[in-house]
């Protein structure tokens, strides 16, 4: 396992497996990149389809929780509410001699731009007043609706997806018969016009969330809050995150809109940072949406028969940092021994993901052992019988050691073999990924075995 003095190498291993093994690839790569943006291939597509459906079923799946997927593109009205035309804004300066932008107070976190000064820090070029007065920037990417580009016209990328929530709070409370304490949840695309950055999917300027808004009478705001940080605390470790690897972190300086905070940060090679904010909105939200809108975003509490604006407690999670961090958490180098034909010991170093099964883009794999005598044939039928309830990836390319160890940098939590004793007795060999222990069991018992192993 790698440690402390590793990090660095550590997470240069994982980008450079998420790109052999297909889980992450560079947006546009072939015209040079596109920095910030990244796009999922055919095993980071289905491991974040994997947790993003997870999340959904865990989170609606209840009485109390209604679905929602709201348009981008939004009324620009909407972030005057929200508070993003005036204080969506980082820092920004520029350097005046490689004319790199920065944000102000990230200088120690980043290089300078000037590839003639490799490993110097950007605030040391402050130092030298190299860089210009700091300025606002404000991060939402604005579009035009319509032929003709002008501010009449402008509207913004939603930068977050916790406004679309809100302003459809009473049609949503209405169509569902919903009463409080309730919540509205969806999995959507954000954007952010980042002037850095980082760390490969850390921070991107197009990303997927996972929010769900709580709707609770004031008053019984705090018991709410505590609630769903126990509860989406315990999600993570569900799911398989190292307890030591999880903490919560309560911010030195809280959000315009907030009462309370509570960060669910991890440890990344690069050190620590945010997968989930849990937030006591109050009744910012949606008194800011009825004094813009005119219309009254108000609950009748029928047991009490008064009128009020409901308080909100958020539960905001990144998709695609949830995807990092599980990567980064489940990959290991595992150093194995092998006793040799001439008496000596070998060592040799096994790479494998620890994935949750729910998690794993593929759930099992299938090997005839050699190509002939009908191995092929009960392989192909084996895995045919499995697609019918999950990934498979059939595979009769090589030794069947080297088909293990690709698959252990999938993921993929089971592997099938078929050989000669099938043809026998009619039962395979079952390998399990995280022991290696092989066992075996009849032929016919494979899909049953397995599924019930990765719900």
């Amino acid at each position: 396992m790698a440690k402390g003095n590793q990090k660095t190498d550590l997470m240069e291993k994982i980008v450079s497996l998420s790109k052999r093994r297909g889980f992450i690839f560079q947006s546009s790569e072939i015209y040079g990149g596109l920095n910030g943006c990244y796009d999922y291939g055919p095993l980071g597509v289905e491991l974040l389809r994997n947790i993003k459906e997870t999340w959904w079923r865990d989170m609606t799946y209840r009485e109390d929780i209604e679905g929602l997927d709201a348009s981008i593109l939004m009324h620009p009205r909407t972030w005057e509410a929200s508070g993003h035309v005036e204080n969506f804004t980082d820092p920004l300066v520029d350097c005046k001699e490689c004319k790199a932008r920065f944000r102000a107070d990230q200088l120690d976190d980043v290089e300078c731009g000037n590839k003639g000064y490799k490993g110097r820090k950007a605030s040391k070029c402050q130092q030298e007043g190299k860089f210009t007065e700091a300025r606002n920037f404000n991060m939402m990417f604005k579009t035009f609706i319509g032929p003709v580009e002008d501010s009449s016209n402008a509207v913004f990328l939603r930068p977050e997806t916790a406004q679309g929530i809100y302003v459809n709070f009473l049609n949503v409370k209405e169509s569902s018969r919903q009463r409080l304490p309730f919540g509205i949840a969806q999995i959507g695309k954000a954007f952010r016009n980042e002037i850095n950055t980082k760390n490969f999917l850390f921070r991107t300027r197009e990303f997927e969330q996972m929010e769900m808004q709580f709707f609770v009478k004031p008053g019984e705001d705090e018991k709410w809050f505590d609630y769903w940080k126990d509860i989406r605390y315990n999600w993570f470790i569900k799911y398989g995150m190292k307890k030591e690897k999880m903490r919560f972190l309560l911010p030195d300086k809280l959000a315009h809109y907030a009462k309370a905070a509570a960060d669910i940060e991890y440890e990344f090679p690069f050190g620590w940072g945010e997968i989930e904010g849990i937030h006591n909105r109050t009744d910012y939200d949606l008194g800011r949406h009825t004094e813009y809108s005119g219309k009254k975003l108000e609950y009748f509490d029928e047991q009490s028969k008064e009128k009020y604006i409901p308080y909100v407690i958020e539960t905001s999670a990144g998709a695609s940092r949830s995807l990092m961090a599980f990567l980064v958490d489940a990959y290991e180098e595992e150093e194995l021994k092998k006793e040799n034909s001439d008496g000596t010991i070998s060592t040799e170093v096994r790479t494998v993901l620890h994935f949750h099964p729910a998690f794993a883009p593929i759930k099992a794999a299938v090997f005839p052992l050699v190509n002939r005598d009908g191995m092929q044939e009960l392989a192909h039928n084996i895995t045919e019988d499995l697609r019918k309830y999950f990934r498979v990836f059939y595979d009769d390319s090589g030794a069947v050691g080297r088909r293990y160890r690709r698959q252990d940098e999938c993921g993929t939590p089971y592997c099938i073999t078929i050989d000669s004793q099938t043809l026998e007795d009619n039962t395979v060999t079952v390998r399990n990924r995280d022991t290696m222990e092989q066992i075996r069991i009849n032929k016919d018992t494979a899909s049953t075995y397995v599924l019930e192993r990765v719900k």
